[in-house]
């Protein structure tokens, strides 16, 4: 019985999801420690360029989706990517009309075609062995972000579909860091979110201020962060 609750409860939880806090629960340190923790450093150290640097693009990311999981998710990842321009102030998100006008293409699979896709779509070569249950890259230099492609898993759950939606797309877009510590954010392999949480919303919209430009480091950024995780703040209801 104490099995069949605890089955049914973890249930009601992923189905609903986590509870969104706002944007005045977390105190500053939190802040400033979860944007050092997410945009300084990668998961995958060895497959990037210059982790310990900030990385954001600068110019419009024009997205192109490539549905070919069995089940059309099309629609859902184009509401998510609309709502990035409105949640992210200094961003700027398009949808490109080919895959080779876009910097950013999101490839919607099922698990069967996950390696693959991973090694010929993404990174191009064969001896990649792919990590993780969906994965993004990121192709950075010092003027910013070049390019980012995501692939994400269709065929293993709603939640899975969602929470690797979210990750992969705003790590896409510079925090590539995961780090356990940050309960309430997507950011970490061992939450249950599922969406786009207010503090990441703050993270984001902190990394996309203008005054925090690509290749900034932690010592020129430790003055004005402060001041950036303010004004952040506020824009996020």
């Amino acid at each position: 019985m104490h099995r069949i609750l605890l089955s049914f409860l973890l249930a009601v939880g992923l189905s609903v999801g986590p509870a969104k806090a706002a944007s005045d629960t977390f105190s500053t340190e939190e802040l400033l420690a979860g944007f050092h923790k997410t945009v300084f450093g990668l998961e995958y150290r060895a497959w990037s360029w210059r982790p310990y640097l900030v990385k954001k693009y600068t110019v419009p990311v024009r997205f192109y989706v490539h549905n070919l999981s069995r089940k059309n998710r099309k629609s859902k990842v184009n509401a998510f990517i609309r709502s990035l321009g409105r949640k992210i102030r200094g961003l700027k998100t398009d949808f490109a009309s080919s895959a080779d006008s876009a910097n950013f293409q999101i490839y919607v699979v099922d698990r069967s075609q996950y390696r693959e896709v991973v090694q010929k779509d993404v990174y191009k070569d064969t001896k990649i062995d792919p990590p993780g249950r969906c994965l993004v890259r990121v192709v950075s230099g010092s003027r910013g972000i070049k390019r980012s492609a995501a692939v994400i898993v269709s065929d293993e759950g709603e939640f899975l579909f969602h929470r690797c939606l979210v990750e992969e797309v705003l790590q896409g877009l510079g925090p590539m860091n995961d780090d356990d510590t940050l309960i309430h954010s997507v950011f970490n392999d061992r939450s249950h979110h599922s969406r786009f949480t207010a503090f990441d919303q703050i993270l984001l919209n902190m990394l996309y201020d203008p005054r925090i430009k690509p290749g900034m480091s932690t010592t020129q950024l430790q003055n004005i962060l402060p001041l950036v995780a303010r004004d952040a703040r506020r824009r996020v209801n």
